[in-house]
């Protein structure tokens, strides 16, 4: 598995932001476009300002190469991990190490017990993601996610501190 650091987020990232958000696949899942410096200065201070929530820059070698994140944390001590990396960072194993990374984080420093996650049926890489980071399958729920006028079933998985 590919060496990951996990680090916060920092102004000088702007352009691996910009970048990231360019992609097709990556526009369509944000709130709105990110696009200018603005936008990915306001996305990454979106992260910073939460006490249910929790990102990290992912880095190889010093690169910023993508994003893993725990949010929603509630009361149960459950927390919901998502994550990205760049497009020439895809297939090398670098979501995998920082989902595995962060789940031990959230474990260790957290102190949660129960993370969640969930892939569109159609992004069968990020159902390989979650299985080899070790979250388990554990049902579909349907028409979960909307983009545009499209839903989409999106598979659940888990992971236990316990696991």
């Amino acid at each position: 598995m590919v060496e990951v650091r996990l680090r916060g987020w920092h102004p000088g990232d702007v352009p691996a932001v910009l970048a990231a958000f360019a992609v097709p696949d990556m526009a369509r899942q944000a709130a709105g476009p990110i696009d200018t410096p603005e936008a990915a200065l306001e996305w990454m201070g979106f992260w910073g300002f939460r006490d249910d929530a929790q990102a990290f820059a992912v880095t190889v070698d010093g690169e910023v190469v993508g994003n893993v994140a725990v949010s929603n944390i509630d009361v149960h001590d459950t927390g919901w991990v998502s994550y990205w990396t760049s497009p020439h960072a895809r297939g090398r194993g670098v979501a995998t190490a920082a989902a595995a990374a962060l789940a031990e984080w959230a474990f260790r420093e957290r102190g949660l017990f129960r993370l969640e996650l969930g892939h569109r049926l159609d992004n069968p890489a990020s159902c390989a993601v979650a299985v080899r980071a070790g979250f388990t399958a554990e049902g579909i729920e349907r028409a979960k996610l909307r983009y545009g006028d499209e839903r989409h079933d999106v598979e659940r998985h888990a992971r236990l501190a316990t696991d």
